[in-house]
């Protein structure tokens, strides 16, 4: 079932909640690992931006250049556009997690429910908060 998931630095930049300058300059400094796309794109792979994202949400990543600050990324009905970090499937329970931009949200949900999704580590989804549930949605 595993497909890779790549993003172009633009969505990467969305879903680490910063300006597409810093998430260039990151990839630049070599914090992120890149490839390049048969159309010379640079693309950031699935699974490393997923882990990069958890060092971003920790504050382990300077933004560096200028002391500008990118605003907190936010949406409309406490929706977190992110990238799944974390899949945990027991035999009828699962766990979810996903870093959107600075959050880290953790979903308990059935295992039936992440594989209708197909839900995988480095692929991009929104959990939505509502109460004290986290539902997630594939994005």
């Amino acid at each position: 079932m595993s497909h890779m998931h790549s993003y172009t630095i633009g969505q990467a930049a969305r879903l680490l909640g910063v300006s597409p300058d810093t998430a260039r300059r990151w990839a630049d400094a070599g914090k992120v690992a890149t490839h390049r796309d048969e159309s010379g794109r640079r693309l950031i792979d699935g699974r490393d931006l997923a882990a990069f994202s958890i060092e971003v949400g920790q504050g382990g990543v300077g933004q560096g250049g200028g002391g500008e600050e990118d605003p907190p990324y936010t949406s409309a009905r406490n929706a977190f556009p992110g990238i799944v970090t974390a899949v945990k499937l027991g035999d009828v329970a699962a766990q979810v997690e996903i870093q959107a931009g600075p959050h880290r949200l953790v979903s308990l949900l059935t295992r039936e429910a992440v594989e209708e999704l197909g839900l995988e580590v480095g692929m991009r989804a929104t959990a939505r908060v509502k109460s004290t549930n986290v539902h997630i949605d594939r994005a």
